[in-house]
């Protein structure tokens, strides 16, 4: 529940202004929130010049009030950093710390969920790496086997992914413990999953680039995603509920690659209207 400390709160009218769902209004000048159409955004609690507002079913030791100095950073700064991220591949020999792994979860944690459902949950893989990426190229081998049996024309452009696919799992049966064209030998995974698609993507994007600010690297395996979704096995080794999707998984690790300058793209498409 939302609630107003009375005695802090001035009657300024700042947030039932920014109340997007309307649930709040002045009466006696103090605000009241009617708890009925409020989403809990905590919108309320960040405008609030009087500190008035709070709740009780979040922790409030996540409230940080705005410093400028903290809080800033400069457009071109934050521009130049998403140019220079790559994606990683080759990752030194050296385990995550769980502190920097759950400051990116944080990063994830933050990001804003459509009606503020908070709807994405994280699976942090470590300890059993191994035995999860035996289980996804199995999915992908079995994959690859309908693809290049298939004579469904749709498939056909995939046949050059199902041939690597089988490639990657006999190389696995035949040495464990060579190559890895899955999770190219990285320590960690963080499987990101919710039932919206959009919630989910758009906290990884973010956990991506709190990645890159920890010094770490990461790629998102698409393999892994499509091996995932539609096998039971690696669903109820990573305990997945019903209903829950399996939206990004970052690989991630400490780069032992280092580069020296960003890339050009393609030319933005814009229409102005």
């Amino acid at each position: 529940m939302m609630k107003v400390d009375k005695e802090k709160c001035i009657g300024c009218g700042l947030c039932a202004k920014d109340c997007f769902v309307n649930d709040i209004q002045i009466v006696d000048k103090k605000a009241e929130i009617n708890n009925v159409t409020c989403i809990k955004c905590g919108h309320c609690i960040a405008i609030c010049p009087k500190n008035a507002v709070s709740t009780d079913e979040y922790n409030m030791d996540d409230v940080k009030e705005y410093d400028k100095e903290t809080f800033n950073i400069e457009p071109e700064n934050l521009l130049n950093f998403i140019k220079f991220r790559r994606t990683i591949r080759n990752f030194k020999d050296k385990k995550v710390e769980d502190e920097k792994l759950l400051k990116i979860i944080e990063a994830g944690r933050f990001t804003q969920t459509g009606s503020n459902s908070q709807n994405v949950s994280y699976i942090v893989v470590k300890d059993k790496i191994e035995e999860l990426r035996g289980l996804v190229l199995e999915s992908l081998k079995n994959l690859g086997e309908y693809i290049l049996n298939s004579k469904d024309e749709q498939n056909k452009q995939y046949k050059r992914y199902a041939q690597m696919w089988l490639q990657m799992y006999n190389s696995h049966k035949e040495n464990p413990d060579g190559e890895d064209n899955l999770f190219f030998k990285a320590p960690a995974l963080i499987v990101v999953v919710s039932d919206s698609p959009v919630n989910a993507a758009l906290a990884s994007s973010n956990m991506e680039l709190m990645t890159d600010a920890l010094g770490l690297g990461t790629f998102f395996s698409g393999f892994f995603v499509r091996a995932s979704n539609d096998d039971n096995k690696i669903r109820e080794f990573l305990g997945l509920q019903e209903g829950k999707q399996i939206v990004t998984c970052m690989v991630i690790g400490y780069p032992n690659v280092t580069y020296k300058r960003t890339v050009p793209r393609k030319d933005a498409v814009i229409s102005w209207k």
